[in-house]
């Protein structure tokens, strides 16, 4: 399948050059700004026409009940959900006595540009009202890195044509906005209805504050405006407000090539604990912070943040001018996500749309912070604070189900499981592994000790003791965890899931290890020398179902002797598969929805020969239909490894492009962070061949015939390492470290000593010629080609 390309390519910016009101949802979602901590779709400035208007906090939401034909014991009772919360980006134009609206008059220019290296979205239109006057207006908006409450707006107006022009500017906080629908069941809608309740409106001269507070959840918001108005002309400007909206309107007659200038300074805060004084005073600092900078310096402060990023961060990609767009478009949604979130999740949409219901779940481990842990290592140790944070109410849901140590939820925003559905929510325990792999994947990074300490520790013997208390010795002494659901949605609640249980092996291990190594508090919570031994037992007896007559693994035990699913039978338009086919049949046939199997091949490539993966990947290659965003990048990666690197060119391709293209035609909710971040992976860790399985760095690179070199940085142990990979030699690099310092890594299994300054040049062994052609599944080849091939 291939897609119009809805954006020119450009290898630092996102660039629309007309405007399509069919697709405004989806260039939201893809425009939208956020620092981790606040989010703003990427509406148009005037608020009409939208698709689905959209301001998030992270961790802001009201409950909702979650509703059950059947309840049974254990089920979650209620869900979270994230709320469009004050809209602050509203900017409305009258020109004359007519009101800016693209749908009517005449769009004689538009365009929006995201830049990456700016941090800004900018838009340009010229527009002739109705009546047949003319107005060029240009916009640039920031959700600031540096101050975390802040967002602030350039908003400029000049006359076009050769007369004097009245202008009004209606610069808006409006709560409570109407929304598209967001649920079926009436009972949630009428929840997600005007979910915030006024408690202060206050305005001044220019600018006024809202207050509201949850129904349910009691969780209370503060946002703020105030403007800098600058104009040539006799102007006027006042305020005024409701509970629900404060307006602050700005009022001049321009003469032709005048302009009228506003800056808008956006501030908000939420707590579930400060009281009104307190977050209205939080609010009023935040602004007072912002003016103290002004619009230039947000912008330079903004500017300084990414450059310190992309240094440390980028990716350079020679060969696939559109995978260098989006590899960066995608760690630039990635690092907005995390930069700021201190403490909070990082969600399956980020702060860019409602999809999910602003839910966290096992990607962020597995996709996200594997992309953070080597490029902003910061966010990463936030994210596993606020995992730690939550982990008592994972306790409890441990006990709720009959376990000892912690069971993590599925889903989530505040820690309780919000997964009304059991087979592919609770069923599926093996994030509590990805928790503990992204713990031991940052301390070996960042040799961070006291995160291992102070939280590393205790949520390794939480999650160890479920797995110890969740599986089984039996009679031949053999260790099974029965009963689960791994990243597969299609194969749900069977036994030994190899991907689980590998995980699970690893985070055992890595409990009994680092409870030895801090034994006093490890003391305190409990833990005796004859756990550990129990722990390091399980790890050592642990299954990993094997098909001798196939020779491969099953992906769970007795996978490789159910039912083949008839694709041959199965018309294009019934994918994605859970929307047309009952889970019944899913479950009990050779389908399957992501990456499985194969993503254990990747994270626990340590456990698999060289021909063990080439055979598997054979094997669920044919099997493998991609029903989910997270299944390509890790398909690349493997086809990379085991010599089918043109096959994982196009996998790279399909999860890079994913939003940029719309290919699934969800962008709409949001966009995808684990796919985004799988760019990355597939990159990196596909053509880079990047492993870290027993603490060391290892690298097998090679490249499609597309491609021509890449290069990327990795951050480890404060110091940076540089990979230039081209098709025969790589070159490894360190900078940012101590003269003496040095890296020890392996290249293609041979060891390499990296010295600070002296970089080290190495062959890359020719690829392979012998395999045989992977088959995918009719119809489920991957969704965009190659590049073409210049000449």
């Amino acid at each position: 399948m291939i897609r119009e390309r809805a954006y020119p390519v450009d290898p630092w910016h996102v660039r629309e050059v007309r405007l399509d009101i069919d697709v405004l949802a989806q260039s939201e979602s893809v425009f939208a700004l956020s620092n981790g901590h606040v989010g703003l779709r990427g509406n148009l400035d005037e608020g009409e026409p939208h698709g689905l208007p959209g301001t998030y906090l992270n961790s802001f939401y009201e409950l909702r009940p979650l509703p059950y034909a059947e309840a049974g014991f254990g089920f979650p009772e209620s869900g979270q959900t994230i709320v469009n919360v004050t809209n602050g980006k509203l900017i409305r134009l009258m020109v004359d006595d007519e009101p800016l609206d693209v749908r009517y008059g005449e769009v004689l220019a538009h365009e929006r540009t995201l830049d990456m290296r700016a941090g800004t979205l900018h838009r340009l239109l010229h527009w002739r009202s109705p009546a047949g006057r003319e107005v060029r207006m240009n916009s640039t908006r920031l959700v600031s890195f540096r101050q975390r409450s802040v967002a602030a707006i350039r908003y400029e107006v000049e006359v076009a044509d050769g007369k004097p022009l009245r202008l009004i500017i209606q610069s808006e906080l409006v709560a409570n906005e109407t929304l598209p629908p967001q649920s079926r069941d009436p009972r949630v809608a009428a929840v997600l209805e005007s979910p915030l309740q006024a408690e202060e409106e206050l305005t001044t001269a220019t600018g006024g504050l809202l207050i509201h507070q949850t129904k349910v959840s009691g969780l209370r918001v503060a946002a703020a405006m105030d403007h800098e108005v600058t104009s040539p002309a006799r102007t006027s400007v006042g305020s005024e407000g409701y509970e629900d909206w404060v307006r602050t309107t700005v009022a001049c007659v321009l003469e032709p090539g005048q302009k009228l200038q506003v800056v808008k300074y956006l501030t908000y805060g939420w707590s579930s604990r400060r009281s009104l004084p307190a977050l209205r005073d939080q609010v009023g600092a935040a602004l007072a912070a912002a003016k103290l900078d002004g619009w230039d310096g947000l912008v330079r402060e903004q500017r300084e943040y990414l450059d310190e990023f992309w240094d440390a961060a980028d990716v350079v990609v020679d060969g696939d001018p559109e995978v260098q767009q989006a590899v960066r478009f995608g760690l630039f949604h990635v690092l907005q996500a995390g930069a700021r979130a201190e403490r909070r999740p990082i969600s399956a949409k980020g702060l860019t749309g409602p999809g999910y219901d602003g839910h966290a779940f096992w990607d962020t481990e597995m996709f996200v912070l594997p992309v953070l842990t080597y490029t902003h290592p910061a966010a990463v140790r936030d994210a596993l604070y606020w995992r730690h944070s939550t982990l008592e109410q994972a306790r409890e849901r441990a006990r709720t189900l009959n376990l000892a140590g912690a069971a993590f939820p599925w889903r989530t925003i505040e820690g309780p499981e919000s997964s009304g559905y059991w087979p592919a929510g609770t069923a599926a325990f093996h994030v509590a592994a990805g928790i503990a792999d992204a713990l031991r994947r940052y301390v070996l990074a960042t040799g961070d000790r006291e995160v291992e300490r102070e939280i590393g520790l205790e949520l390794l013997v939480e999650t160890a003791r479920l797995w110890r208390s969740l599986g089984h010795h039996d009679r031949a002494g053999n260790y099974h965890i029965d009963g689960v659901t791994g990243p597969d949605e299609y194969t749900a609640v069977k036994n030994d899931n190899v991907y689980t249980n590998l995980m699970a092996q690893r985070n055992l291990r890595a409990a009994a290890e680092v409870a030895m190594r801090y034994r006093d508090e490890a003391f305190h919570l409990r833990v005796t020398d004859e756990e550990a031994a129990a722990w390091r037992d399980a790890a050592a007896a642990m299954h990993i179902p094997y098909d001798e007559d196939l020779r491969v693994h099953q992906q769970v035990e007795g996978f490789t002797r159910l039912q083949e699913w008839d694709f041959e039978q199965t018309p294009p338009d019934k994918y994605p598969m859970l929307l047309h086919y009952p889970y019944f049949d899913l479950y009990r046939k050779q389908v399957i929805k992501q990456a499985d199997l194969v993503l254990a091949m990747h994270w626990r490539g340590d456990a698999f020969t060289a021909e063990e993966k080439l055979r598997n990947f054979l094997y669920y290659e044919r099997r493998t239909v991609r029903d989910s965003s997270l299944s390509a990048c890790t398909q690349a990666v493997l086809a990379a490894e085991v010599g089918y690197t043109d096959l994982a060119h196009t996998y790279l391709r399909e999860a890079a492009l994913m939003d940029l293209h719309d290919l699934n035609e969800n962008t709409r909710d949001g966009v995808h962070m684990a796919s985004l971040a799988g760019a990355w992976i597939a990159l990196v860790a596909g053509f880079g061949g990047l492993r870290d399985h027993d603490g060391t760095l290892s690298f097998a690179p090679c490249l499609s015939s597309r491609l021509n070199a890449l290069s990327f940085s990795l951050q480890w142990c404060g110091m940076r390492l540089r990979v230039d990979v081209r098709n025969h030699e790589t070159t490894y690099a360190l900078h940012h470290a101590e003269p003496d310092a040095v890296i020890e890594l392996r290249h293609h299994g041979k060891a390499v000593r990296v010295v600070c300054d002296e970089p080290v040049t190495v062959p890359n062994p020719p690829p392979r010629t012998d395999l045989p052609m992977p088959e995918q599944a009719p119809g489920r080849a991957p969704l965009v080609r190659l590049p073409e091939i210049r000449a």
